[in-house]
């Protein structure tokens, strides 16, 4: 959230980081009761891992994407993909909804009513089952070792 905050500032000022600091801290305590039956956090040190992981892919995937707009976009592959979710808890299936949308090239586009699967639209996936095995492998897995 302190980044979110400083990126709408675009500033680095110390009165912005430290306005920053305090809404990160707050607002999460301030919304804790309407998560009645939030998930708890397993294995805090593999948060950082997956942030690491999920940076990672926010930059190489950005470059991706801007290889793609600026190459010949005949050899785009664009199509939808459909992930069955291990995941169970509403906040985890969030997650990794959140992590894939944030994601250059990929976005969320829905979450079947029985919260079996999760439909995404990727840019360029020639191949839809290696899209598909990556995002388990990267993402879903990991969140489940956090949070379920």
């Amino acid at each position: 959230m302190l980044t979110n905050w400083l990126l709408v500032q675009m500033s680095l000022a110390p009165a912005d980081i430290l306005i920053g600091i305090i809404l990160a801290l707050s607002i999460p305590l301030l919304t804790i009761r309407f998560w009645p039956d939030a998930p708890q956090v397993r294995h805090p040190a593999k948060v950082a891992k997956y942030i690491v992981v999920f940076l990672y892919d926010v930059l190489i995937g950005g470059l991706q994407v801007a290889w793609w707009i600026i190459g010949p976009q005949s050899k785009l592959q664009p199509k939808f993909i459909f992930v069955p979710l291990e995941l169970k808890h509403p906040f985890s299936i969030t997650m990794l909804a959140s992590t894939i949308s944030l994601t250059p090239g990929t976005v969320s586009a829905h979450v079947s009513g029985d919260r079996r699967l999760l439909i995404v639209h990727c840019l360029n996936a020639p191949d839809g089952d290696a899209t598909v095995k990556g995002i388990k492998e990267r993402y879903e897995a990991p969140l489940m070792e956090i949070l379920e």
